[in-house]
């Protein structure tokens, strides 16, 4: 007997807590492509369309977009009366199998075809690529919600409990991802084990129908104690701030990637457990969130919502502050910001079960309002990611973002404690802990957090400041005092063109002519500091140079240093900010006598 057989005989045989059980245990499976898929999705729409910050909000904002379309697809779908729960689960997961199976072909036909599109139109195409997948995942936390509270009584005990399960199915993909299937078995691999889990999902559903309870009522044990919800948000308010919270949370998403990234030299490692414990963070603080609303009366749950949210903001007030004077512990701090990468998500992630105990009953219509409040939170966390991704971080530095992040977080806590009915000292004493959190954050960041890029880099408590900094949606370039440079925490070169003190490698620019005796035409992937770029410019054999470069910021430097700023003004030199590998991909004409790798990642291999 196989295991669906096994899992069908189960769910016949066993109690309604032990069905409960087991269909939350394959909604937790169903968390696992889905993350694969996202991943997995991103590298291939990466490679065609380039690497850069409008590729990676594009992507991510698509894939936000789909699942927030799919839950009000979701949600129109409970108000059909036939619907059977599992049967729409298991055809999902089937349909979205047989969609994996073919995405990466697809994926590169496609890419190949926009190529040279515009920016919007290569925007609309993502979202076209992930529409179909995405949309039928976003359908199955509505149904389920549909299906099981009208059980329960109890709506934020069963959105917290569902949201647990599917994320904490996403956080241990991330894992599955970095250690076993990128590094050994490749995307196309990646895909088939996604749909594979899928379609014993989607088995497991359809089986699992067999004989199910009699009635709706017998599926989850009786119990005088179940607490039942009871809204006082309403549905408007709550969807408000359930798209407040998406930002927000989506937001700190985006600037703890950006710090722990800075730290640890953008590795790929450090990269998957950062994203592992957001999403480990996220599930448990929905898990906290679904108990509080199953064991505690309604006064109880509006506190602990409060008072979750004011926590939220203490820990985002200390996370700058904490990590930058712990560096003196030197790697080891990359896990500190990991660990408090958990703490800050676990207290955003319970907001969503919160909002939706507070803002709707269990009743006929609870699928299509679960799926509103789902695609608000959605809509939120899509414009965190387009705003803060894309805008904010070309913007503000750090510490900026920090105190943009507080003073939101702030807000939201005001406006649920205002809008929940609490005692009036109640309510004024969170909104006095709220307003005092903000300043004791604002307060904090430039005492303690001044050199937070001084002592990350270095590893220790830096004794002086950077000679220039320069932080923009490609990443965080950093100069220090003896001219050497650095991209997003690693090294990138330095300035210096002078043979006879050759600390960056200096001699193989000027060595270009022993590899090709007349090299005319040379094209240079990477600009760093531009001393490279002035050696080649001034070989009097060069008669053009073009530079791909895809940080804007390298620019800024250069034209504030005198040994290359000539560079920037150069007839034969050309400048363009790209992706390199899209630069290639979308000028194929084009031919060069040299190419001249100019990147951090042979450092990262090679230090100097």
């Amino acid at each position: 007997m196989n295991s669906l057989a096994l899992t069908s005989a189960a769910l016949r045989s066993s109690s309604p807590a032990t069905r409960l059980r087991l269909l939350h245990a394959l909604f937790f499976l169903s968390g696992i492509p889905a993350l694969i898929y996202q991943l997995t999705w991103q590298r291939s729409l990466f490679r065609i369309f380039g690497v850069n910050t409008e590729s990676v909000t594009i992507v991510v904002t698509a894939f936000m977009l789909g699942l927030g379309l799919g839950s009000l697809f979701g949600g129109w779908l409970t108000r059909r009366r036939a619907v059977d729960a599992l049967l729409v689960l298991g055809v999902i997961e089937l349909s979205t199998a047989i969609f994996g199976v073919g995405s990466l072909s697809l994926f590169e036909v496609v890419g190949h075809l926009v190529l040279n599109w515009s920016l919007p139109a290569v925007a609309a195409v993502n979202l076209l690529l992930v529409l179909i997948p995405t949309l039928l995942m976003g359908a199955t936390l509505p149904i389920l919600v549909s299906y099981l509270a009208r059980t329960s009584g109890n709506v934020g005990s069963t959105v917290g409990t569902l949201y647990y399960v599917n994320t904490l199915g996403a956080s241990l993909a991330c894992l599955i991802c970095a250690a076993v299937l990128f590094p050994f078995l490749g995307m196309h691999a990646a895909v088939w084990v996604a749909a594979a889990i899928n379609a014993a999902v989607g088995l497991g559903a359809i089986m699992a129908r067999g004989k199910r309870a009699a009635s709706v009522a017998e599926s989850v044990p009786s119990s005088a104690d179940r607490v039942v919800s009871v809204p006082v948000l309403g549905l408007l308010l709550a969807s408000a701030l359930a798209a407040l919270g998406g930002f927000v949370s989506l937001s700190y998403e985006i600037f703890l990637f950006r710090v722990v990234s800075f730290a640890s030299g953008s590795t790929s490692v450090a990269f998957a457990l950062t994203l592992c414990a957001f999403l480990a963070g996220i599930a448990a603080g929905a898990k906290k969130a679904a108990d509080n609303c199953d064991k505690l009366h309604s006064v109880e749950v509006r506190s602990r919502a409060v008072l979750d949210l004011i926590w939220a903001n203490v820990f985002g007030a200390l996370f700058l502050p904490l990590i930058t004077q712990a560096s003196w512990i030197g790697a080891g701090v990359t896990g500190v910001a990991i660990v408090m990468v958990y703490v800050i998500a676990r207290q955003w992630g319970a907001l969503l079960p919160y909002f939706a105990h507070l803002g709707f009953s269990a009743d006929g219509a609870v699928g299509m309002r679960a799926a509103l409040l789902y695609c608000s939170n959605i809509i939120g966390c899509a414009t965190g990611s387009v705003l803060t991704g894309f805008i904010l971080t070309d913007l503000l530095g750090l510490t900026q973002i920090s105190a943009l992040l507080l003073l939101l977080g702030c807000l939201c806590t005001l406006i649920l404690a205002f809008a929940v009915d609490l005692a009036p000292s109640t309510r004024l004493r969170y909104g006095g802990l709220a307003v005092l959190t903000l300043a004791f954050g604002l307060a904090l960041l430039p005492l303690l957090a001044d050199r937070v890029l001084e002592n990350l880099q270095t590893k220790k408590i830096s004794d002086h400041a950077f000679a220039a900094v320069v932080q923009n949606r490609s990443g965080i370039i950093t100069v220090d005092a003896d001219g050497t440079v650095f991209g997003t925490g690693m090294y990138d070169g330095r300035f210096n063109t002078d043979l006879k003190m050759d600390w960056n490698g200096i001699v193989r620019p000027y060595a270009l002519s022993l590899f090709h005796p007349m090299p005319r035409d040379v094209l240079m992937v990477g600009l760093s500091s531009g001393s490279w770029a002035q050696v080649i410019a001034n070989n009097p054999a060069v008669e053009s140079l073009t530079i791909v470069e895809i940080n804007k910021g390298y620019v800024e430097l250069i034209a504030q240093r005198a040994e290359v700023k000539s560079l920037l003004h150069n007839p034969k030199v050309r400048i363009i900010q790209d992706d390199g590998r899209r630069w290639m991909d979308r000028n194929p004409e084009r031919r060069f006598d040299a190419i001249v790798s100019n990147t951090t990642w042979h450092f990262r291999k090679h230090p100097p």
